[in-house]
């Protein structure tokens, strides 16, 4: 890494530690056998398992951040546990979501601590409950060790059961929770302050083509039609719901939306509605209230034929009648039929697979990043530095999945979403997020104006992430790519360091401004300034230019400018080659010469 981490530390050479040699069955591996301390997992860089099949990892705990193994706790050679347990995490199944480990599952890997439980994407999360523990133990110690070299380590507030010594306070190894029974759809990371455990939950996530719109007549249109169907608040889908279909009225300026009360319905058909401006079970709510069999709601967003997960709101538990979404695109081939039309709303034939959390290792990371930014933030015993309006958390954890599942083919334009897999996205899909992530400004517009006019705190993050993500790029385009995330010294293994020591020197409570300008004192420290032009103009781009003003530590008082400090502009122009003229945004470049 160029320059020096905050606080200094030496970086040692990557060695692995062999726990518990020993003859035993052995794991096939890439290029050989593996007798001892084996994992079997999607293994970094690998995203998902769409970036192909899980391999079995040799030895894969980092001797600087894990002296003594993955399945130490007292600091001398040998290891404690022989499931999935150890100083950095323990991981588990909570099947009930009650946060107990009696009647769970752990991954175990007998006394050579080989970890190879079997997977079958085929069928249910619930049938492969060891191997997902595997796949979320080897992870989370990945990110353990990982960050660990860029400073995140026992004095900053890191996640260990014995601190060896290096000062912090240990007694708060993280505890992760896989395929956790509090809920669907999501993931989340609980930080108390340095000392006390922190909690991830990994949840599964229901396929979202878990329904089917088929439609009777006429003719032309006949035909199945994927749809989503939020099992969770709206009512079932067995027995099927078979009616016409009427367009919805409520009498606003966007009648067909079904926001308020519905005008002239006919009780008995099935409601469709065009998404919009309010929450889905409102709108359901709305269409049972005048009598309907159902609810169809039309998407109206990006994918040209894509659905969602419908949340609930505060009105979906209320909510008896079956609601489901379908594709913009088959909405649209329906309601010009309309009122002809009569479909039947059921499930799929043989049911749908779900999808679990515990095997997109970028939620993971996402969520793992949480507990980084909230221990480095403020200090490690001031937790609560990211509860305000403008915070950036969620915009952190997003980056962390973009930086740390590389891919040397990848360009700056190159599309990324977050959590892809877990919504049966392709990979260049927009992810759970409002835009992709890129650096084309046609693809992903959003800059610091934004801020007031998108949700919080997702839409807040995601606007900081993607100014992150232009840093990165500028950085590589410099420095190169360097697939060693452990040592390297490429402009990906900066953009990390930058990202870390920035957390460390910001505010308590810090706005973007704030949070850009401790990044640019990181490079200061680190660098002694070198990479001002990369930085200025990643965040420049993106509307964090130099007379940006936070207002507050609100949202909605953002003044966003797309200058460069004064004395800064002719020396990156010297160096970014597009003739970029300071606040001229169709100028920007992420290519240097």
């Amino acid at each position: 890494m160029n320059g020096t981490k905050i606080p200094t530390s030496a970086l040692a050479a990557a060695l692995f530690l062999e726990l518990a040699p020993g003859a035993a069955p052995a794991a096939e591996r890439q290029g050989g056998t593996c007798t001892s301390n084996c994992y079997t997992v999607y293994a970094i860089p690998r995203e998902s398992p769409d970036d192909g099949p899980r391999t079995v990892e040799d030895d894969p705990a980092d001797a600087m951040a894990s002296p003594f193994g993955w399945h130490d706790t007292d600091g001398a050679p040998g290891a404690e546990f022989t499931d999935s347990r150890g100083n950095n995490v323990e991981a588990q199944t909570d099947l009930d979501g009650n946060n107990l480990p009696e009647g769970d599952t752990r991954a175990e890997g007998g006394l050579d601590l080989i970890f190879d439980d079997p997977i079958d994407l085929d069928m249910q999360p619930g049938t492969y409950l060891e191997g997902a523990v595997g796949n979320l133990f080897y992870w989370t110690n990945v990110l353990h060790d990982l960050l660990y070299r860029y400073g995140f380590d026992e004095a900053s507030g890191n996640f260990q059961q014995n601190n060896y010594g290096n000062g912090g306070l240990g007694g708060d190894g993280a505890q992760a929770d896989a395929q956790d029974g509090s809920g669907t759809n999501g993931a989340n990371f609980a930080t108390p302050p340095d000392g006390m455990p922190p909690r991830m939950q990994m949840f599964v996530w229901t396929n979202p083509v878990n329904a089917v719109l088929t439609v009777n007549s006429p003719g032309t249109i006949a035909g199945d039609y994927a749809a989503t169907h939020p099992s969770d608040w709206s009512g079932a889908l067995d027995p099927p719901t078979t009616a016409d279909l009427e367009i919805v009225d409520d009498g606003s300026a966007n009648p067909s939306e079904g926001c308020g009360p519905l005008v002239g319905f006919t009780p008995g058909n099935i409601a469709l509605i065009d998404r919009g401006n309010c929450e889905f079970g409102t709108k359901a709510v709305n269409a049972e209230n005048a009598g309907a069999a159902g609810a169809v709601i039309i998407n109206d967003q990006q994918l040209p034929n894509g659905t969602i997960v419908m949340g609930a709101g505060s009105d979906g538990n209320a909510v008896t009648i079956p609601a489901i979404m379908i594709g913009n695109a088959d909405g649209l081939t329906i309601r010009v039929e309309i009122p002809t039309v009569n479909a039947t709303m059921t499930e799929p034939a043989g049911g749908a697979i779900d999808r679990d959390g515990d095997l997109d290792n970028g939620v993971i990371a996402h969520e793992f990043g949480h507990g980084v930014s909230n221990r480095l933030t403020g200090g490690p015993s001031n937790v609560g530095c990211l509860q305000h309006m403008e915070q950036a958390g969620e915009g952190w954890s997003d980056w962390w999945t973009l930086s740390l599942f590389p891919d040397a083919a990848d360009t700056d334009t190159t599309i990324r979403g977050v959590g892809n897999y877990v919504t049966f996205q392709p990979f260049d899909g927009p992810g759970i997020r409002n835009f992709p992530y890129t650096t084309d400004i046609d693809v992903n517009p959003q800059t610091y104006g934004d801020v007031g006019t998108t949700n919080v705190p997702h839409g807040v993050g995601e606007i900081w992430a993607a100014m992150l993500w232009e840093m990165y790029w500028n950085l590589v385009h410099r420095y190169g790519f360097d697939e060693d995330l452990y040592t390297g010294t490429g402009g990906n293994n900066v953009a990390i360091q930058l990202v870390i020591d920035g957390m460390k020197l910001q505010p308590c409570s810090p706005t973007f401004v704030d949070a850009r300008d401790a990044i640019l004192a990181a490079d200061v420290a680190n660098n002694a300034g070198a990479n001002e032009c990369e930085i200025w103009n990643a965040f420049a781009k993106r509307g964090l230019g130099f007379s940006a003003d936070a207002g507050g530590t609100g949202v909605g008082d953002e003044t966003e400018a797309f200058d460069l400090p004064p004395g800064v502009p002719s020396v990156c122009t010297a160096i970014f080659s597009d003739g970029f003229e300071s606040g001229d945004t169709s100028a920007w470049s992420n290519t240097v010469p």
